[in-house]
Parts: structure tokens; sequence; C-alpha cells
């Protein structure tokens, strides 16, 4: 035989063989059987073959942990506190873990292996989360970049009774791979659709240059696409209170706003109580729903809503409040919102513009334990 054809085949041998070994090991070294999951006590315990990431496993058996990045250990959404000795935390989980969870052994899910029988804490409400098969029915460009995608859940997802959320939370898009893009990932996005609507989910997705996500969505989803979403998740939403409520938003900040404000047109709620909604873009181009929100104004008098351009142009024409959000946030609070009740504030937005408006919030008389907010990057 050529040496030319023995070397390759030498190489390829040894790499089969090898390859054998490292699944055989695998399948000895790492069969830990089946292992029970306790969680919360006894309310639900499961039984599973052991070996996998926590995150994986529960997903297995329908109880998805919120994860942005789908258990790579690169979003720090997983969290989930661990009552049984699973051992130290690892390097790649403290960068996401301040010293009250690391004390409390709250552990990204997706960083440990479920070995033994183990206990966990989740909170109760991702026992209702599912993943649900959709098709995307429309996409529409609210402005240059963002879309609205409009989604209706399969068949069988809806004679199941659909989705069932409060307004204000969020779900994550399961993005399949694309182009160089190798490997699944999960994006969160708040719902801009409301319970009413138990048949559809909507999003707002901004293109986000090099994201993932919403390249895939604004580069190559199309209607008529199948896509897998799962949820409902998060904490953000309207508290049964009398208070004044301030919202404030920017871009697909819209989303959980839109959901709450139909929400309460569809139904009265929050009708009795005042609410104020600032939100914030550059210029005319990045405003979007104004329509829709000017209608709501006409319907509800206790309604008022507050868009800002912080850089109008010549050609925008534009007659209503110029200047960072902040900075007419604080105007209204000192000239025209009512101080003889309580109020909350609700945010949406990036890390920098909440934090701004936290500061403004707390400066004009709303405790920081009646602020909350929905951050996104």
């Amino acid at each position: 035989m050529s040496p030319f054809l023995l070397g390759p085949l030498v190489v390829g041998l040894i790499s089969s063989v090898l390859a054998l070994v490292i699944s055989i090991t695998d399948r000895i070294v790492n069969d830990y059987g089946e292992v029970n999951i306790d969680i919360n006590g006894g309310k639900k315990i499961l039984t599973v073959k052991g070996g996998s990431p926590l995150l994986g496993t529960l997903a297995f058996q329908n109880i998805f942990v919120p994860s942005a990045c789908g258990g790579r250990g690169s979003c720090g959404a997983c969290k989930v506190r661990v009552l049984s000795d699973v051992g130290p935390h690892l390097p790649t989980e403290l960068p996401y873990l301040n010293s009250e969870e690391v004390a409390r052994n709250v552990r990204l899910s997706c960083q440990i292996k479920v070995k033994k029988n183990i206990a966990i804490e989740l909170p109760e409400a991702l026992f209702n989360v599912r993943k649900f098969k959709t098709t995307v029915e429309q996409i529409r460009n609210l402005t240059y970049d963002i879309k609205e995608v409009y989604l209706r859940l399969s068949d069988e997802a809806i004679a199941a009774g659909g989705i069932s959320f409060t307004p204000g939370q969020y779900a994550q898009l399961v993005v399949p791979p694309y182009g160089d893009v190798k490997e699944s990932v999960q994006r969160a996005y708040s719902m801009s659709s409301t319970p009413q609507d138990r048949e559809h989910i909507e999003l707002l997705i901004r293109l986000v240059p090099g994201g993932i996500a919403t390249t895939w969505v604004h580069q190559y989803l199309k209607e008529g696409d199948p896509v897998e979403v799962v949820g409902p998740f998060g904490e953000f939403f309207v508290r049964d209170t009398d208070a004044t409520m301030i919202f404030v938003a920017g871009g697909s900040g819209m989303a959980p706003f839109k959901s709450i404000l139909n929400h309460m047109a569809q139904t009265g709620q929050w009708t009795n109580r005042e609410i104020w909604y600032f939100f914030g873009a550059r210029s005319r181009r990045d405003m979007f729903y104004l329509d829709e929100m000017a209608d709501l104004e006409r319907r509800f008098p206790n309604f008022h809503f507050v868009p800002a351009l912080s850089e109008p142009k010549p050609e925008d024409a534009w007659t209503g409040p110029v200047g960072l959000i902040t900075a007419v946030l604080d105007s209204y609070f000192k000239e025209k919102i009512g101080k003889d009740k309580p109020m909350e504030g609700y945010l949406c937005g990036s890390p920098g513009m909440i934090d701004a408006c936290v500061k403004v919030m707390t400066a004009n008389g709303i405790s920081q334990d009646k602020i909350y907010y929905d951050k996104f990057a």
C-alpha cells in the first residue's frame, strides 16, 4: 500500500479507537442512574436520569428556568437555590452571584450536574411555564429598527388553553442555528399582546447590531416560519394598589406597557388610577404607536401619554416635549403630576435609562421599593 494512503488510514483508525474509548468511559463514569429532584420541600419530586446539567434536566421535565444563553453560563439568568450538597461554587458561576446569593447556595442551574438526589427551591410560577410551538402570522415594521412579530400558537397549544400570563411578563424566543450561528440560543422579550388573546404572542424586537436573535428576526425570519417560544416569566406587573402609576420606556421597552394598557382597555382594570406614560426617543423616526396611545388618552381621562424627543429634526415638526426623558419626567413631577396620592414607578429600557429614572423618581417622592423595572441591554 502506498505510504500516502497508509498514513491517513492509521490516523483514522487511531481516532476511531479513541472515540470509542471516550464513549465507553463516558458511559461508565457518568452513569449516575436514576436520581430524584425534590422541588420546594416535596411539592414536586422528579425522577430523572442523572448526569446532565440541572437546567436541561428540568427543561426535559417541562420545568423551564429562565435562561437567555440557553445554558452556556454566559447570562447568569438561570439561578436556582440548591438545598443539598452539590459541591462548591464553580468559577463560571461566581461572576453572576452576589455574596448573599453565594451564602444562600444560589447556583446557576446550567453549571451544576445532577449526579445524585438533589433538593432545590424554585418560584412555583415556573411550574406554569411551557414551551409553545408557534407560526409567524405577521411581521410589521414599526420603525426602521423595530419589528412587531405576531405569533400564532399551534392548534394543539390552543386546544390546551393557549398561553396564560400577566401583562408585563416576558417570554423567551428560541433562535435556531442559522448562518454562522451553530447553536440554538434563547433571548427574552416582553410580550406586547394581552392575556385576553390566548392564541397569540406578540413581541417587539429592535435590531441590535451583531445581535444573534435580533439579526435572525430582522434578516431571516419571515411570515409562515415555525418558531418556539418559552414562557411566561418575570415579576414585572402592575401592583394591586390605588397609587398613581408612572410608566417610563424607550424603544422596544414599549412592549410591556402596550400589554398593560390594552389589558386595561379590554377589562376596565386600573381605569380608576392615574397613569402617566413617558416615552422617550431621539427623533420622530424612533416613535411608534402614537395613534394607539392617543386613542387610549381619549377613552380614559386618567391616562396621560407624554412622548418626548431628545434630538428632534427640523423635518419632524415636533411640538411635544423636547429633552432627555429624565428631564421631561422631572419637569412633569414638579409641574403637572399631583402629589395627593402615593406613586409607583414602572420602568422598561436600558440599564442606563432605568438607573437615571430611578434617581429622578426617588428625588420626587417615590421610594425605591415602589419602583419596579425590567432592564434589558
